[in-house]
C-alpha cells in the first residue's frame, strides 16, 4: 500500500495562517466547507443523497458519483459567495480515500482543478483522519496522546494516538462495522434506509427489553470487534417473535443497541488500560448515539478520565473535518505531487507524523 509521505506528498513553505476549502466526497455525502486556521471560521454546506439511495436500501456507486458531480460545482460557488472571493482561498484539501473509488475520483479531480487553476497548493486527505480530528473543530480540544474510537460506515476501529499523524491501530472490526450492523438490523426489523438513526430512534423509546444479545468477543483478549453475529441473534429472535407487534420491535433495538454500546464501553476500557492514557476520543457517525455517549462519559468520568466527541453535525461526512485535517498537514508544509491518484484503501498506520500540528 503506498505511502503518503513517500509517493504523494512533498514539502512546501509553510504557512502561518491559511483559509483552506475543503472538499468531502468518499461515499453518499457531499460536504463543502472552509476553514480559517486564523479564526477558527467555518463556512460548510452539506448535502446528503440519502433519499436517492433509499429506494435501493444502500448506496449505489455510480449514483453517488454522478450526484458529487452535478451537486459539488454549485455548492462551492454557493460557499464561496459567503465565505469571501475564490482568491481569499490559500489552499484546496479533498478526501483522497478510502472510500468509494469514482466518488473520491469526482472530488480529487474538481479540487486538483481548482488548485491548478488558481496555483493553489493541494493535498490528499485521510478520510478517517478527518473524523479522528473533528473533536478539533471544538473550543475545547483533547490533547494528545489520545485513545481514539472510530465508528464511521464501513470502519470501526481502536487507534492509539500518539500525535498527528502517529497511529497506531489496535484492533478493528473483523466482519461488520458497527454502523453496517445497525443499518442491516434495521432492515431485518422493517425500518427504512438508513436504518441506524430509526433503529437507534426505536431504541430510545423504550427502558427495558426481554430480549439478551451476546457481547461478541470480550470474553478473550484483544481489541478486536465483531458484530456480524448480532445481526444473526436479530434474525433468529425476529423469526422466533414474529409477527412483530411495536412493543416487540421497540424492546429488540434496545436489547441490540445495548450489546453493541456495551460491547464498545468494554473494548474501549481495555483499550485505555493497555495504553495507560485517560482521555478517549470517539468520532464517526455511530458517535451520535445518545447511548453511546452517555455510557462512554460515565465511563471515562469513573476512570476520573476524559471523552471528546465531536458536535453531532461534524459526526457525519463532512467538508470541515477535510478541510481542518487538510490545513493541520498543509500549514506543516505539505502538499500533493503533481501527480495524482485516490486511494479506496487506505491505512492510517501509512500516515506520517505532523510536527506543530494543531491549527
Amino acid at each position: 500500500m503506498p505511502n503518503i509521505n513517500r509517493h504523494s506528498v512533498k514539502t512546501q513553505e509553510k504557512h502561518e495562517f491559511m483559509k483552506v476549502l475543503g472538499l468531502e466526497s468518499s461515499c453518499d455525502e457531499t460536504g463543502i466547507a472552509i476553514f480559517d486556521t486564523e479564526s477558527g471560521k467555518i463556512s460548510q454546506r452539506l448535502y446528503s443523497q440519502i433519499e436517492r439511495h433509499r429506494e435501493y436500501g444502500g448506496v449505489v456507486p455510480e449514483l453517488a458519483s454522478r450526484d458529487h458531480v452535478t451537486k459539488a460545482a454549485p455548492m462551492i460557488q454557493e460557499i464561496l459567495q459567503e465565505g469571501g472571493d475564490i482568491d481569499t482561498i490559500d489552499a484546496i484539501a479533498y478526501t483522497r480515500g478510502p472510500g468509494l473509488i469514482g466518488a473520491l475520483m469526482v472530488g480529487a479531480s474538481i479540487a486538483r482543478g481548482i488548485a491548478w487553476a488558481l496555483d493553489k497548493p493541494v493535498l490528499g486527505v485521510h478520510h478517517m483522519e478527518g473524523h479522528l480530528l473533528a473533536p478539533m473543530l471544538a473550543e475545547e480540544k483533547p490533547e494528545f496522546p489520545f485513545v481514539a474510537l472510530l465508528v464511521s460506515g464501513g470502519h470501526t476501529m481502536l487507534v492509539d494516538v500518539e500525535a498527528a499523524g502517529c497511529y497506531r491501530i489496535l484492533g478493528e472490526s473483523l466482519d461488520d462495522a458497527v454502523g453496517e450492523a445497525f443499518d442491516k438490523t434495521a432492515k431485518l426489523l422493517g425500518l427504512s434506509y438508513p436504518g441506524g438513526p430509526e433503529l437507534a430512534a426505536l431504541a430510545d423509546s423504550v427502558e427495558c427489553s426481554q430480549f439478551k444479545f451476546p457481547r461478541p468477543m470480550v470474553n478473550r483478549p484483544g481489541l478486536e470487534f465483531s458484530f456480524s453475529g448480532l445481526k444473526t441473534a436479530a434474525l433468529n429472535i425476529i423469526q422466533q417473535n414474529n409477527p412483530l407487534n411495536e412493543s416487540i420491535r421497540a424492546e429488540i433495538a434496545y436489547a441490540f443497541q445495548q450489546a453493541v454500546v456495551d460491547t464498545l464501553r468494554i473494548k474501549c476500557t481495555r483499550a485505555l488500560d493497555h495504553t495507560g492514557y485517560t482521555r478517549l476520543v470517539v468520532a464517526g457517525g455511530v458517535g451520535a448515539n445518545r447511548g453511546l455517549r452517555e455510557v462512554l462519559e460515565n465511563m471515562t468520568e469513573q476512570r476520573k478520565g476524559w471523552v471528546y466527541f465531536p458536535a453531532v453535525e461534524y459526526c457525519t461526512d463532512n467538508g470541515a473535518m477535510i478541510a481542518y485535517a487538510g490545513a493541520m498537514r498543509l500549514e506543516a508544509g505539505q502538499k500533493d505531487e503533481d501527480v495524482f491518484d485516490v486511494l479506496p484503501r487506505w491505512s492510517l498506520e501509512d500516515l506520517s507524523a505532523v510536527q506543530d500540528s494543531v491549527p
